[in-house]
């Protein structure tokens, strides 16, 4: 196959398995995504989902955020690890968006990366999930499969990104994303990867990639 109908194939192929997308974290506007994200840091998804709903509840809004401490915050993210450096970002970019934005979380990669604890992934989240911008924010899975399928050369999440938005129609960037993400983690993970349930690794993957699991 040519790059090309490798990309065709994983477009495909998951079109197929993920006609309908869900969205990892539970959220219910932009500010919450956010919070959710940054605490998705190092962290599980259904770990976040099980913390959010008791952050949520006492703040589910900057001008409540900035209210309680970075200690109480701290209390409630713990489980979520990082939660000395999160509570701090999360305090703190509540405060800048009372400040600056009054109180929106703002639409532009600029302003949301010059947030406290926002990096790239997480703005390029945002952007996509919240605000429908184009963006592919590179996750672990997203990582890990891209280098499996010969995609690219795996040596850092930011070349990943340039490759995988050099390579997929922009216009699927937003579903395309998840919809990998959801493929790592039920076809093609890290730990206990079983390469006859892995369609796409299996019929496009790289070379190195298949003889080493075939050993």
């Amino acid at each position: 196959m040519t790059k090309s109908e490798k990309v065709t194939f994983v477009i495909n192929t998951l079109n197929e398995l993920y006609p309908e997308i869900p969205i990892p974290l539970n959220h219910k506007d932009p500010y919450t995504l956010l919070i959710a994200v940054l605490l998705s840091a190092q962290c599980t998804d259904v770990r976040v989902n099980q913390i959010t709903p008791l952050l949520f509840a006492k703040a589910d809004n900057p001008y409540d955020m900035v209210k309680m401490s970075i200690e109480e915050i701290k209390e409630i993210i713990r489980p979520c690890g990082l939660s000395p450096m999160k509570s701090k970002g999360i305090h703190g970019l509540s405060e800048i968006l009372i400040e600056k934005h009054n109180g929106e979380v703002p639409q532009s990669f600029a302003d949301l990366e010059a947030l406290p604890a926002v990096g790239h992934k997480t703005a390029s989240v945002v952007m996509s999930q919240a605000f429908g911008v184009p963006a592919f924010p590179v996750d672990t899975h997203i990582h890990r499969l891209l280098y499996r399928w010969g995609f690219t050369n795996g040596k850092n999440v930011q070349q990943t990104e340039k490759d995988a938005k050099r390579l997929f129609p922009r216009e699927l960037w937003n579903e395309l994303h998840l919809q990998i993400i959801w493929y790592g983690r039920e076809y093609s993970p890290a730990r206990g990867w079983d390469l006859e349930k892995d369609i796409i690794t299996r019929t496009i993957g790289r070379k190195s990639v298949l003889q080493e699991k075939t050993k």
